[in-house]
């Protein structure tokens, strides 16, 4: 058997337009998955379970869930600051992930992967209010993936950085020699990780190979969280 062969799945991939989106699409697609691909707002909180009851079965949930991150003095970060990190990146996968689970534990399978941020490994300057964000998103990952790794249901994260994608890494970006110079120093691997890259990294989590990682925090970042 492949063990990407993603064609038994129906896969819940969120924020569908942004950030990680377009390629997870692309890549699940081709792997057989059916793709129930949102792109709406998810700060109501009611819109979460709504969504799960108007989508039906999910094996795979893909709680794609960035903003772009603000750069300020941690003594300048104001209230609305830090509250609309919460509501767009942690909020909504609390409510996905309460929405989704009964109906994973009650047939005894299914995966949910969050596409987060290594910003909460490694300390990084004027960036305190979307590393305490994503950080709290990767704690709730690991104590919801032990909780549930019982009902053979897998929940894990991939902390990424230094990944090739339009919400934190634009073409414009890309081409700024300051940038340029920032990732051979500060990225072992020297460039970026491709989108496809992270993108099959995803559907392996998404695979039967993947059924033994339980509350796991995958770094995908070129080696920059080991500087």
């Amino acid at each position: 058997m492949n063990p990407l062969d993603l064609s038994s799945k129906r896969v819940l991939l969120t924020q569908s337009n942004d950030f990680m989106g377009p390629v997870l699409q692309e890549v699940f697609r081709e792997l057989g998955a059916t793709v129930l691909a949102d792109h709406g707002s998810l700060l109501d909180p009611k819109r979460p379970s709504e969504l799960i009851n108007e989508v039906g079965h999910v094996d795979v949930l893909l709680a794609n869930l960035g903003t772009p991150a603000a750069s300020t003095l941690a003594s300048d970060a104001t209230e609305d600051e830090w509250q609309e990190a919460f509501r767009h990146m942690v909020d909504p996968l609390h409510r996905l992930v309460k929405a989704v689970l009964p109906q994973m534990t009650a047939r005894g399978s299914g995966k949910i992967i969050l596409i987060g941020s290594a910003s909460a490994l490694r300390g990084i300057k004027r960036a305190s209010t979307y590393s305490a964000a994503r950080g709290a998103q990767l704690a709730y990952i690991q104590s919801v993936g032990v909780e549930v790794a019982g009902k053979n249901v897998q929940v894990n994260a991939i902390a990424q950085n230094y990944v090739d994608n339009p919400t934190y890494f634009s073409a414009e970006v890309q081409a700024n020699p300051v940038f340029k110079d920032k990732l051979k120093r500060e990225v072992p691997l020297g460039r970026l990780v491709s989108a496809r890259e992270d993108a099959m990294f995803a559907a392996y989590l998404a695979s039967s190979y993947a059924d033994c990682f339980v509350g796991q925090i995958f770094p995908v970042c070129g080696g920059w969280v080991n500087r």
